[in-house]
């Protein structure tokens, strides 16, 4: 894949990690983290909307999310910054980019989620820290230690293994890793805040969300918008999509790709856990192996994590 053209100041954020403070380090670590548990959770938002449809629930979550982060910015008066990366043509590319990953990936999502197949959902997020570290190594020219790279080994062994268990090419898998990756490696290299970054990506998607809703209330009357209990749902879509995607935005521009990357087992174990024991999806001694070795690659990767923080600090 050949990236876009980009703009000099966006260019010299793919040369190297953006910060290597350790208050912004632990900072994007505690946000990744809880960006991840909204993550783990999220299925069980959109399991409750089934009967909605996915199209609808992803232009209605693209709408509710485009009206919170308003509200954010107008209190902290970050509309300029909006108004630069709008109005930046080269800018501009990589936002629509950006915007075309992310809804193709919720709506990837919301169907999975819909036709039961939340544990091959949570698959493709076990594959997408090995997206990342592959981007973070092509194009960001990051290097792993001899510790990063057994993790990552047995990363690999473990998706193999979780292949073998689901017995076909798991597509739904493949494109969320793919999309979501590529949505990280550009959310990190654009150069905007998270609020404002993540406002002109739903802007730019909201004339086409809200086509979509007025085209089905049309067609096909009021339907959920006349429920109240699914109207609650449909707006609190709006918190639960801004709020975990800030969250990533601000730790994916402080962490190496690396460090995303192995943080993220934490979400699709989440999901796995609630596909076997909320949804009552399949749960193979194949996929169960795959499991157990998926955290002890996080573990192995979270161990050498803690030994160099203890010998920078020892050092400073």
């Amino acid at each position: 894949m050949t990236l876009p053209e980009q703009a000099p100041e966006v260019a010299a954020t793919t040369a190297a990690p953006l910060v290597a403070d350790p208050i912004q380090s632990r900072n994007g670590v505690l946000a990744a983290l809880a960006a991840y548990l909204f993550w783990g959770f999220l299925p069980i938002l959109f399991r409750a909307l089934d009967s909605v449809g996915s199209v609808l629930i992803v232009a209605e979550r693209t709408l509710f999310s485009l009206v919170l982060l308003g509200i954010i910015l107008a209190v902290g008066a970050g509309f300029r910054e909006v108004r630069q990366l709008l109005t930046n043509w080269r800018t501009l590319r990589i936002i629509a980019l950006s915007t075309a990953l992310l809804v193709a990936n919720w709506l990837l999502y919301v169907w999975a989620v819909e036709t039961g197949q939340v544990l091959e959902a949570s698959f493709g997020y076990f594959i997408n820290p090995l997206v990342n570290v592959a981007i973070g190594m092509i194009f960001l020219g990051e290097r792993q230690n001899r510790l990063q790279t057994i993790a990552i080994a047995i990363a690999v062994v473990a998706i193999g293994i979780q292949a073998v268990g689901l017995g076909k090419f798991p597509s739904i898998a493949v494109s969320l890793a793919l999309t979501f990756g590529f949505y990280g490696f550009f959310r990190k290299t654009a150069p905007s805040g998270p609020t404002s970054g993540l406002f002109a990506e739903t802007m730019v998607a909201a004339p086409f969300a809200l086509a979509y809703v007025a085209f089905d209330i049309a067609t096909k009357g009021l339907g959920p918008h006349a429920d109240p209990t699914m109207m609650t749902l449909l707006v609190l879509t709006g918190p639960a999509t801004a709020v975990p995607l800030l969250l990533f935005a601000y730790g994916v521009r402080r962490l190496r790709l690396t460090t995303i990357g192995m943080f993220q087992y934490l979400a699709p174990s989440i999901q796995f856990l609630v596909a076997v024991m909320l949804f009552g999806e399949h749960l193979n001694g194949t996929r169960l192996v795959s499991f157990g070795l998926i955290w002890l690659s996080l573990a192995v990767f979270s161990y050498d994590s803690f030994r160099q923080r203890g010998a920078n600090r020892a050092a400073a």
